[in-house]
């Protein structure tokens, strides 16, 4: 996975240890709702709570990726406006009267 600019490139590492990161605290929430001693109810609820936090994290995840890649196209469009104003501009040219 390279990405051009400023920003470094995530590894493949940091990409796996995310991930299963996410997945430990995902199944340890999952286990502790399931032994929890309390009605299933209760259980059912906190299950839900859970579902609606992870989709929105990953909701949430898109809109700031999406929110940077929109900057990143922006910035180099602006860049590249901005090298064909000085590829095109010849300091030894009088200016028009």
């Amino acid at each position: 996975m390279t990405k051009t600019g400023t920003t470094s490139p995530t590894t493949t590492a940091f990409y796996i240890q995310a991930a299963l990161s996410f997945g430990l605290a995902l199944a340890a929430v999952t286990g502790g709702i399931a032994y929890l001693p309390v009605d299933g109810w209760i259980r059912g609820f906190l299950a839900l709570g859970m579902l609606y936090l992870v989709t929105s994290t990953f909701t949430l995840a898109k809109c700031v990726r999406d929110r940077q890649d929109e900057t990143s196209v922006v910035s180099r469009v602006d860049q590249a406006r901005l090298d064909k104003l000085l590829a095109e501009h010849d300091p030894f040219k009088s200016p028009a009267a």
